[in-house]
């Protein structure tokens, strides 16, 4: 695996493909999304610094229809939805991008790089206003998703240009850059020196990502499914635009599973943040599942996995407390200190064999099966002071690094049978109470307490529970 050496200094420029704001995003989605935020989080606790760009798609096929559909402004409706986004990555507290660009804002600069493309013959227009990239003009065009490979040919007789914004991945014909404007896109358009029209979606990218990191590019993140055609279009109108290499490395997650199959509305496994957490699940435990396995693999997602990771978290959160409580601090200002990099030592200790796992191409789930080993057996209040500070840290920085907002973890009380006499006492308050006669009731919970039960009621009963 080749080590990411940035190529300004100390700094790394991520640019992340971010949402297309037409809908809610879903689990699949936010897998991708989750684990940039744990490659963003590694790179900081590794000492880098960071400059996150995560753009944000507010016109293309998708939300043009989404606004025709519903009658209302393309603004309003994107808008709306980039809302909804948002609140979604508080709750999986994910680190906001340092910079978040809209497509709609940079129309000028994707404007300008279409001229580029234009005067150094990579594109044509067409008879109806339109401009395609000429991909034949590119040699190097499919060394990302490597279609050559499959020994396609561009422009064959019978290829035409693609204006969709998505299209068959076997398609290798020219693709647009500026669409001219149809009845279809209602009022959404600009004007251009080839008439009036709106971008397309691959040259949206290219133009926000060079404006805000420049031409020697680190980082470009996105799911499997960008690599063709979105990502390969993107090398080949920046590269024939800047003449150099685009970006160093390309890091792309893999397909989400639910069930063992795709995830889709008609069949029913189709779930949003907010389904999760109507079954009981805080979003800390669906983060832990979602980014729990190698994110260049398949993910298969299942109810029993969140319980696994519920159980998984309790571990955590249990020898979080137990650490920072014979530290004396408290978790919300360590972590703090982490993300500002206040704790520059590196004290891995006990977690050294995690932090490498982490750093080797985001290995989370052998970094979480070297954590739980080293925690294993490990009692802090028999630590020395020295070695519980510098194990707080080591360990904090980890759980900074995963994202895991340990204070959404439920601690589950241990159960304790009753027996069977305070069973007895239990039953009679409730009929007692089924009754009416609330002063036995009252006198049977008196009891119960002085005995040392507490009794927890609900509209379908009750339950005992030890003081």
């Amino acid at each position: 695996m080749e080590p990411i050496r940035p190529s300004k200094g100390n700094t790394v420029g991520m640019y992340c493909c971010g949402p297309t704001v037409y809908d809610r995003a879903h689990i699949g989605n936010f897998r991708t999304f989750l684990s940039q935020d744990v490659m963003r989080r590694t790179l900081q606790v590794a000492g880098l610094k960071v400059v996150h760009v995560r753009n944000v798609t507010d016109v293309d096929d998708k939300t043009i229809a989404r606004s025709i559909e519903e009658n209302r402004p393309l603004k309003e409706v994107t808008e709306f939805w980039t809302k909804e986004f948002h609140k979604d990555c508080e709750r999986f507290n994910m680190l906001p991008p340092h910079i978040e660009p809209k497509a709609t804002d940079h129309i000028e600069e994707q404007i300008e790089m279409i001229q580029t493309l234009l005067e150094k013959d990579h594109a044509y227009t067409s008879d109806d206003g339109s401009v395609y990239f000429r991909v034949s003009s590119f040699d190097e065009y499919g060394k990302l998703s490597r279609i050559k490979d499959r020994e396609l040919k561009t422009n064959s007789a019978d290829a035409s240009p693609i204006d969709s914004d998505e299209y068959d991945r076997d398609s290798m014909a020219d693709f647009v850059m500026w669409k001219s404007r149809k009845e279809t896109d209602g009022d959404v358009y600009w004007d251009s020196p080839w008439g009036e029209g709106r971008p397309g979606w691959h040259l949206e990218c290219s133009a926000m990502a060079m404006k805000y990191l420049g031409e020697h590019l680190d980082i470009h993140s996105g799911g499997e499914d960008l690599i063709f055609p979105h990502h390969e279009n993107e090398i080949a109108q920046s590269e024939c635009s800047c003449s150099q290499q685009f970006f160093k490395y390309w890091i792309h997650g893999a397909h989400l599973l639910v069930d063992g199959g795709k995830m889709a509305k008609s069949l029913k496994n189709f779930y949003t943040i907010d389904d999760i957490e109507a079954k009981g699940f805080p979003p800390v435990v669906l983060r832990y599942a979602l980014t729990s396995g190698y994110y260049r693999q398949s993910l298969n997602f299942t109810f029993e996995s969140l319980n696994a990771a519920n159980s998984a978290l309790q571990r955590l959160r249990k020898f979080s407390d137990e650490l920072l409580t014979k530290v004396g601090t408290n978790r919300a200002s360590l972590l703090k200190a982490i993300g500002k990099n206040a704790h520059t030592e590196d004290p891995w200790s006990l977690f050294e064999e995690s932090w490498d796992e982490l750093r080797n191409d985001l290995n989370i789930s052998g970094a979480l099966g070297k954590l739980f080993s080293a925690i294993k057996g490990v009692k802090p209040l028999e630590m020395s002071a020295f070695e519980d500070s510098q194990a707080a840290i080591a360990f904090h920085k980890l759980i900074y690094a995963l994202g895991y907002d340990l204070d959404q973890v439920e601690i589950e009380k241990p159960k304790s049978e009753a027996p069977e006499e305070i069973k007895t006492l239990a039953n009679q308050r409730w009929e007692a109470k089924q009754s009416r006669d609330w002063e036995q009731a009252d006198q049977i919970r008196n009891e119960l307490q002085a005995k040392g039960w507490k009794i927890l009621d609900s509209k379908e009963g009750y339950e005992l529970e030890k003081i």
